[in-house]
């Protein structure tokens, strides 16, 4: 007899991770169901390409009994819970909704496992930025914590809870402790896709020049896909373990911006401005990881480099700004 179809739960399918990781689901043969607000009407957003492959229910971060009944209607064997408030200086904007978001949600979830089947295995997304300036670079998975915005301190307190539920209730349950992560699906607020958009409208003609802040900041950048398949590795050990995965590479901001107009043969110092109202305090502590216990545990390594991510980046730029400048108006 065949064995049955595993099944996987994701929040956050619309995204650049959740997009990638239901791709290496299905190529893995499970059936896949992604969590999406206002569904049936949204849109699939970065999962669009799979739309007809996998099932999407309807499901809202702030509603917590949305997200207990959508366990109990799928029982998935594996839940990776990715979907959060993901741009930082959202949340000093709106914290007690960054909080109930991210803390609340993930409440919820393993709570429902709990009841539902707590032989369910979970994933939940982390950040870096729960280290803040714990004064030590790299970043290894004792290192203090010491976060400084209400999203990392929002996620620290998520991540501990998971951590909690393990022990108290035996729950297969962790959390990856994700670095900055990019891709072609990254949205255009975020500073990489930003430049890398910006390299592909000069060398179209489409613009001259870009605005940026802080050029010296340093962050550890991996591509999304890798860091979905780590996600996914994470639920196949016999033991549930919190991990950092990430490069371990720090890069400044200058150098990707460097790297993405040396991709169509120009100068960045040509092209990119620094804006004063852009530029953020200065961080004591570079945000890099260190991926050294993931790669022990799981065998889990990159498969792209800086400059070959930086250069899928603007490729992807050049092909998509190129085609709807030529799609015809009206």
């Amino acid at each position: 007899m065949a064995e049955p179809t595993r099944r996987a739960l994701v929040t956050g399918l619309t995204g650049q991770d959740g997009s990638f990781l239901a791709e290496l689901l299905l190529a893995e043969g499970y059936a896949v169901t992604g969590l999406v607000r206002g569904w049936p009407r949204a849109s699939l957003g970065a999962a669009e390409h799979l739309r007809g492959q996998m099932d999407a229910v309807p499901g809202d971060l702030l509603d917590p009994e949305s997200l207990r009944a959508t366990v109990r209607e799928v029982r998935p064997h594996e839940l990776y819970h990715l979907a959060a408030p993901s741009f930082v200086p959202a949340s000093w904007e709106r914290p007690a909704e960054a909080c109930a978001a991210i803390v609340g949600a993930t409440a919820a979830l393993l709570e429902a496992v709990r009841e539902v089947d707590p032989a369910i295995r979970v994933f939940a997304a982390s950040t870096g930025a729960i280290f803040g300036e714990a004064g030590e670079s790299p970043q290894h998975e004792e290192t203090r914590c010491r976060p400084e915005s209400p999203y990392a301190i929002a996620k620290l307190a998520a991540q501990h809870l998971v951590g909690a539920m393990r022990a108290h209730n035996g729950v297969y349950a962790c959390s990856g402790i994700l670095y900055n992560h990019e891709s072609e699906r990254r949205p255009e607020q975020f500073v990489t896709r930003k430049l890398t958009r910006a390299a592909a409208a000069v060398e179209l003609g489409l613009a001259s020049e870009v605005e940026v802040g802080d050029l010296d900041a340093v962050r550890d950048w991996s591509f999304a896909g890798d860091v979905m398949r780590g996600a996914w590795l994470m639920l196949q050990q016999n033991r549930p373990e919190d991990l950092i995965l990430s490069s371990g590479v720090p890069h400044t901001v200058a150098e990707w911006a460097r790297a993405a107009f040396a991709c169509v043969g120009r100068d960045a110092d040509d092209h990119v401005r620094v804006a004063s109202e852009l530029v953020r305090a200065p961080e004591v502590t570079p945000m890099v990881g260190d991926p050294s216990r993931a790669q022990q545990r799981l065998g889990w390594r990159p498969t792209i480099g800086f400059e070959q991510l930086v250069e899928r980046m603007v490729r992807a730029d050049l092909e998509e700004l190129s085609a709807s400048r030529s799609a015809p108006s009206g």
